[in-house]
């Protein structure tokens, strides 16, 4: 290389890592308010899925069809992948997780594939699985209503006789240099016999049939949003992590490439000043 395209290269280098440090700085932005809402959705989500496993255990399964075992012979399996890349092994993480899960957990199981994230729509396509709906965007709109929309998809097949039960594959998020990938029950609930025996009594208002009849759906529904969060704060930690070792990388980048300019340009200068004490030889 000369040294006008090693400028180039140090000058396009440079202006790669402005955009790196700028996006590390958007996800680091991101990443606190995604932990203050988890702060925020954590706690009402473990207790209410506390009370309801609780009234549930109570319950006579044929009360709710949410809590009798389900009926089909497929297993419903809800990924949750994010929209956007330039976020490390995020998402090669919950779908290599998941092509294990298929082929090791539900071995000779037939599962369908309920995904959410463009990222993960993506990747099946070009994957030997079965996706019987997608949420591309989901994100985009992230709300209460972006959580009610995969719930109330997977819920109805449920209780139809499509699954015979809903898990949840998702990034988990311990801190901003952990999560893991974890796999979460959804449906059926647990039964009489596997479920915690509560304490105490409770009294009942309105009545526990009727509390139960709208617990157990709402139940997943909060599951479900918490279960969102967790993602977009895991999202927002890779991506932060991944453009800080971009920017990183680019500055070593950055070093070599003045370091050879440097020396091209101090071989240069030798070579005029030879060509100079060699013409003013010839001269003399």
């Amino acid at each position: 290389m000369n040294l006008q395209e090693i400028r180039r290269r140090i000058s396009s280098v440079k202006n790669t890592q402005k955009i790196t440090r700028a996006m590390k700085m958007v996800a680091a932005s991101k990443l606190r308010r995604a932990q203050e809402a988890i702060r925020r959705t954590r706690p009402y989500a473990h207790n209410m899925g506390d009370l309801t496993t609780i009234l549930a255990s109570r319950a006579e399964p044929d009360k709710h069809p949410l809590l009798q075992p389900g009926s089909g012979g497929a297993a419903g399996l809800v990924v949750v992948t994010s929209d956007r890349g330039l976020c490390g092994g995020f998402n090669g993480n919950i779908i290599n997780e998941t092509m294990r899960i298929i082929h090791e957990e539900f071995a000779g199981t037939p599962v369908e594939l309920i995904v959410v994230g463009r990222k993960g729509v993506d990747a099946f396509k070009r994957r030997n699985v079965t996706v019987c709906r997608t949420f591309p965007g989901l994100f985009d709109r992230f709300s209460v209503s972006s959580a009610s929309s995969v719930v109330d998809d997977f819920v109805p097949r449920f209780t139809s006789g499509e699954f015979r039960e809903v898990y949840c594959v998702y990034n988990e998020f311990k801190t901003a240099l952990s999560q893991r990938v974890v796999l979460e029950r959804l449906l059926p609930y647990p039964s009489l016999e596997t479920a915690e025996t509560p304490p105490v009594d409770y009294i009942f208002e309105p009545s526990e049939d009727q509390l139960l009849f709208q617990l157990l759906v709402n139940n997943i529904y909060v599951q479900m949003y918490r279960i969102l969060h967790e993602s977009a704060a895991s999202e927002h930690s890779a991506r932060m992590r991944s453009m800080d070792s971009a920017t990183r990388n680019a500055g070593e980048i950055i070093g070599k490439l003045t370091l050879t300019y440097n020396k091209e340009r101090q071989a240069e200068i030798t070579r005029e000043v030879t060509e100079v004490i060699s013409a003013a030889e010839a001269v003399g």
